[in-house]
């Protein structure tokens, strides 16, 4: 059975275990209804995370939300979500009446969440947006641009990119630190419509967003890397030319990290938390990024946690009042203490948030 578990933050159900409580202790996540529960068929596959809500997007393209309902469900949830929901309850996009579209890729900003549909694979997409104001899900018009497809959305604080299969970018959202590139006559740097991307001089994979800068990267092989943005905690400054070795990226508030395929990370920015990755690292097979903290899944099957983690969501182990896990890493979970058929097919990393998905064949867990 498939199994999502998540640790952390949780004042506003934002984790959907059932209640309002922190939780440094990997507990199984909710769902409304036995027939709105993700299966082994249909597994989780991503989790996106806002200030106090969370979404969760399945392999059908299901959709999910828990949390903080004042960041734009209102009544696109099956059923009505209340304040006092704490499990996670499937995300309407259109009317009843109608089929609900494919949702491929999900994303959000503190108090906003973006959808990306499509009829299949990535045919005729549509992108859904509410939160900040917007109680309905509403599409944006004239986009993606004809002859492209969305092929990577990634969101931070106030800010959103789109990676277009043209190898272009458009910035969505607030730009005020030149997050989004050179905003022109715009008095606000604040745009409600994506728009291309200036001064990215190659074609772009993948972009990931801290707080208020973005990371651009190459197709591997090539690798070439571009910060646009505040270079607080060198952000712009120290980021490397290229990594053409380059397996996934991730971003949190303040750092960048950038996994290579021998299983070391790169990693530039803030580490006054410890949110730099310790040096003595065993070897990486994926990241995730949160605020503030960072997981990883290794090779020997454990997955690691470091950086500020006061809600719960490093683990219990902890170094001093402060949360931090500085220097070294805790251990969120290891394959030695589930039954032999489990393995970890997901992990993700939210607003103090961790989460963690568990396969095991053949029993439940």
């Amino acid at each position: 059975m498939e199994g999502l578990f998540a640790v952390g933050s949780n004042g506003s159900g934002q984790l959907g275990i059932g209640h309002l409580e922190d939780v440094s202790v990997p507990k199984q996540v909710e769902f409304d209804s036995a027939a709105n529960t993700p299966t082994p068929e249909d597994p989780v596959c991503k989790v996106a995370a806002g200030g106090n809500h969370t979404i969760l997007l399945t392999t059908s393209g299901r959709v999910y939300w828990s949390g903080d309902v004042k960041s734009g469900s209102g009544g696109h949830l099956t059923p009505a979500m209340t304040p006092e929901s704490t499990e996670f309850r499937q995300v309407v996009l259109v009317d009843h009446a109608q089929t609900q579209p494919r949702v491929t890729h999900i994303a959000c900003m503190w108090a906003c969440s973006i959808f990306v549909t499509a009829e299949q694979d990535h045919d005729n997409q549509k992108v859904y947006v509410f939160g900040e104001g917007l109680d309905v899900p509403a599409p944006l018009v004239d986009f993606p641009p004809s002859g492209t497809k969305i092929t990577d959305v990634d969101a931070s604080f106030r800010h959103a990119v789109f990676v277009l299969s043209n190898g272009e970018a458009y910035g969505y959202g607030t730009g005020t630190k030149g997050q989004l590139g050179p905003m022109g006559a715009m008095s606000k740097a604040i745009t409600s419509v994506p728009r291309k991307i200036e001064g990215v001089s190659f074609e772009v994979r993948r972009a990931v967003c801290s707080q208020f800068s973005t990371c651009f990267i190459s197709d591997a092989g090539d690798g070439r890397v571009l910060v646009l943005g505040a270079d607080k905690w060198g952000l712009v400054t120290a980021a490397p030319i290229a990594v053409p070795d380059w397996k996934a990226i991730a971003a949190s508030w303040g750092n960048f990290y950038i996994l290579k395929y021998g299983g070391d990370i790169v990693a530039w920015g803030r580490n006054d938390h410890g949110q730099m990755p310790p040096s003595d690292h065993p070897n990486i097979t994926d990241i995730a990024a949160g605020s503030e903290h960072c997981l990883a899944l290794t090779t020997e099957g454990e997955v690691l946690a470091w950086g500020w983690g006061e809600h719960g969501n490093c683990g219990p182990s902890i170094d001093g009042p402060a949360g931090d896990v500085s220097g070294r890493s805790s251990i969120l979970a290891s394959l030695s203490h589930l039954p032999a058929t489990s393995r970890f097919t997901l992990i993700g990393a939210g607003c103090a948030t961790s989460w963690i998905n568990i396969a095991t064949d053949g029993i439940f867990i």
